[in-house]
């Protein structure tokens, strides 16, 4: 037994020694959070009663809480220190206490201690409201002491940091009262302490503050609106109850009394406002006078007449839409005030209407009476008509007046007035009386028929179509009826004992011009004549326009080859001696176009030619010259076909053949300009006299022709049968000689001088001056180089008219 008890004691000692090495005992502090990172705590070593030495030998250290080292121990110092910031709320969220626990460790001898760590909320948070904004809705008609439930703040601190009251702006109308819940937290009610009045003020906009217990306190806040609600708990009002109104009797239907104003402080269809008459308003005032029921407005209904009412009472009421209808009244007393209410009259004791627009000055148009049956000013009165009116009033008598024309009268500016008589007394207010009379007038052919221009110049192409439209010639006469009725003809006019009306045609109805004929540019290049427009009047007008009938050229004629001549379809035969020299003139093509000068522009080129390096052809005056001396290799015989070809789209031409025959007789060759003979004896004394008893046949023929010719150009008037011409060619040929004379459209006229192809003799053209004669020589054959000054010469001379007109085509073999 006593063994036992030893035993026990044992066991209770060593016991007893491990647990004093575990510290029953909790060393407790107490720290603010939000303690700044290295704030001590407190010396950990004193309190613990551990040598400050030793530390580092035993190994001091502190457990970590949630993976975060909140608090480290200095082993140098042995104090407690802060190494992060402890947010009491983060550590202990919605707890009103909040401990850190841990434990400190040392060995050699191993022993732990236990630190119990109190934090102590600091009033780090304000209150918060969920909404910025809460909005409510009251009627106006809620009764004070209402309550109405409040959003609530939340402060997540805790303790007397928490939110502890609530605030409201100042208000007339309402205050809070804060309540506490079941788990301490504080919230407000908003209470109704006044009525509301939504005419008053429509919305209350308040602030609610939430404030908590910290020292220093802190708050939010959340705006509180509340809407009013309307509700229909405002009657109607007049801006007056009593309205006097003056009116002047005869006042206008329609004319406006007074505009009642009723207003209904409330809004939607609680503020719509209908308008009537009382039970109490006479039937006899609601006939005189209308009441609109949507405006107010009232206006004369009747005939106010101030001797027989002057005073109307009425009394009118305005209704508003609500739901229960509120209404209010007002008086109106109308006092018809006397005026000058006899019109004056006017009365038309005359009127002539229509009258010719031609009516003389000082004509007496209308007579006119006025008359007012009031008397003073009231019945003075004046009568006047607009002004700008060719007319004037002359007064005749005591209230008679005349109107006469002031001004001439034209139709054709102003065909009616509307002639206003105006009567005005001089009451005050002065009234009126007017009488509008129109005056017609009737047209008198005074005006001329007018053409747009005065000139015309029409175009016309020839080989028209006859009765081709050539133009509208259309005058306007502003008269009327049949003074504007227009015909249209042509003033006759002879040209060449032709009428135009033989030429021309125009539509006596519409103007229309039409030709009659096809028209040759290369016959008749423009006509001038008149036409005259002449109206139906009485008596008839007219006038007239000149028209210029310009023809326009086609190139319808194809040029016509005059030199060398040549029997239809031959080829011309020239010999020239094979010892010519470069440059000599070979021979000359002319030919003529009688179209117009754009289109009977000439060129000549070469068609055929058997040597191309031996002929040259200006192509402007058609000379053949030779470009180099004739070799032995050359042939004899040379054929050149030239073709002649005008300026017209398209292009017509005409060709010619010449065969050139060389011989070997020494030939002496002269300038262009001149006029000189090639000879060579060729011929025998028989032929030559043959070739002169042939040369003055054609002499003698010639002089009769050309007198024949100069008799019939010298006759006053050509004859129908022989249209006069622009151009004339003149041409005989014998054996021996071929002589031509030719009139062109250029300024010049030309002299040809053709060779004697059998007999060696060649002559070149001359330019003649316009207005000069031209003299065609026939050179006989000589019998030597030095024979020309005996040769016998004959010469024709032609006199060319200055007015063109005569144009012969003759041909002799």
């Amino acid at each position: 037994m006593e063994s036992l008890r030893r035993y026990v004691l044992l066991v209770v000692l060593v016991l007893f020694s491990f647990v004093r090495n575990i510290s029953s005992s909790v060393t407790h502090y107490s720290i603010p959070e939000e303690m700044k990172e290295g704030s001590v705590v407190a010396n950990l070593a004193t309190d613990l009663g551990l040598d400050v030495k030793t530390l580092n030998q035993r190994k001091m250290r502190l457990d970590i809480i949630a993976n975060k080292k909140y608090l480290d121990v200095n082993k140098e110092t042995g104090e407690l220190y802060i190494v992060e910031k402890i947010d009491r709320e983060y550590i202990c969220p919605a707890k009103l206490s909040c401990y850190l626990k841990q434990e400190v460790i040392l060995e050699s001898p191993l022993r732990i201690f236990n630190i119990e760590l109190e934090i102590l909320d600091m009033n780090d948070n304000a209150p918060q409201f969920r909404r910025d904004a809460i909005q409510l809705d009251i009627s106006e008609s809620t009764p004070k002491g209402e309550r109405f439930s409040l959003s609530n703040a939340v402060d997540p601190d805790v303790g007397s940091n928490s939110v502890k009251t609530y605030h409201l702006s100042e208000s007339d109308h309402f205050n809070i009262e804060v309540q506490t819940g079941r788990d301490g937290s504080k919230f407000a009610e908003l209470i109704l302490k006044k009525t509301l009045d939504r005419e008053q003020q429509a919305v209350h906009n308040l602030i609610l503050t939430a404030v908590d217990g910290g020292t220093p306190a802190r708050s939010g806040t959340a705006s509180v609106i509340v809407h009013v609600l309307d509700t229909n708990d405002n009657a109607p009002t007049f801006d007056e109850v009593i309205h006097n109104v003056k009116i002047m009797e005869n006042s206008p239907i329609g004319s406006l009394v007074i505009h009642l104003n009723a207003t209904d402080l409330d809004e939607g269809s609680n503020s719509d406002i209908i308008y009537s008459y009382s039970l109490y308003t006479s039937e006899k005032t609601q006939q005189t006078f209308n009441l609109n029921p949507s405006t107010g407005e009232i206006t004369v209904k009747g005939m106010l007449n101030y001797e027989d009412f002057r005073i109307y009472d009425m009394e009118v009421i305005a209704t508003d839409h609500g739901a229960t209808s509120l209404s209010g009244q007002c008086t109106i007393k109308i006092l018809v005030e006397d005026m000058n209410d006899n019109h004056p009259e006017i009365s038309i004791k005359s009127f002539q209407s229509p009258v010719n627009e031609n009516i003389e000055l000082d004509t007496v148009i209308a007579v006119v009476s006025v008359s007012d049956k009031d008397s003073g000013d009231n019945g003075v009165v004046d009568l006047h008509i607009p002004d700008n009116m060719p007319f004037k009033l002359r007064e005749s008598s005591d209230n008679y007046f005349e109107l006469v024309v002031s001004e001439p009268l034209d139709r054709e500016k102003v065909p009616e007035y509307d002639i206003t008589f105006t009567v005005t007394d001089r009451g005050s207010p002065p009234l009126s009386d007017n009488e509008t009379m129109t005056l017609e007038l009737l047209d008198v052919n005074d005006n001329v028929p007018q053409f747009p221009r005065s000139f015309y110049t029409i175009r016309v192409m020839e080989n028209n179509a006859p009765g081709a439209l050539l133009s509208s010639l259309t005058a306007f006469d502003p008269d009327l009826h049949e003074n504007q009725y227009l015909v249209y003809f042509i003033l006759e006019k002879e040209i060449a004992n032709t009428s135009m009306s033989m030429l021309f045609s125009i539509n006596p109805e519409n103007g229309n011009l039409y030709a009659l004929k096809t028209f040759d540019y290369e016959i008749e290049k423009e006509f001038l004549f008149h036409i005259e427009a002449r109206d139906s009047g009485s008596p008839p007008l007219s006038s007239n326009v000149t028209v210029h009938i310009v023809i326009v050229d086609q190139n319808d004629n194809a040029p016509v080859i005059v030199s060398p001549w040549r029997a239809h379809g031959s080829v011309v035969e020239e010999k020239i001696p094979r010892s010519t020299d470069k440059g000599s003139l070979v021979a000359k093509v002319i030919a003529l176009d009688t179209d117009s000068v754009h289109n009977s522009r000439i060129t000549y080129q070469f068609l055929q030619v058997t040597d191309a390096t031996l002929f040259s052809l200006d192509q402007y005056n058609g000379e053949i010259r030779t470009m180099r001396m004739f070799s032995y290799r050359d042939p004899r015989h040379q054929r050149l076909v030239v073709v002649a070809k005008d300026n017209g789209e398209p292009a017509l031409s005409a060709t010619v053949t010449i065969k050139l025959s060389t011989v070997e007789t020494v030939v002496k060759a002269y300038s262009d300009m001149t006029e000189v003979p090639l000879e060579y004896d060729i011929f025998s004394d028989l032929n030559l006299y043959l070739v002169i008893g042939l040369g003055s046949v054609s002499f003698l023929l010639l002089i009769t022709i050309l007198v024949t010719i100069v008799l019939k150009c010298q006759k006053p008037k050509p004859s129908k049968a022989a249209p006069p011409c622009r151009n004339s060619v003149i041409s005989e040929r014998n054996s021996t000689i071929a002589d031509s004379t030719l009139v062109s459209n250029d300024a010049y006229w030309y002299s040809l001088f053709l060779a004697e192809t059998r007999k060696g003799k060649l002559v070149v053209r001359q330019p003649v001056p316009k207005g000069s004669r031209y003299v065609v020589s026939s050179l006989p054959r000589g019998t030597g180089l030095t024979d020309t000054s005996d040769s016998a010469a004959s010469t024709l001379q032609v006199q060319k008219y200055s007015n063109y007109k005569c144009l012969t085509h003759m041909y002799s073999s």
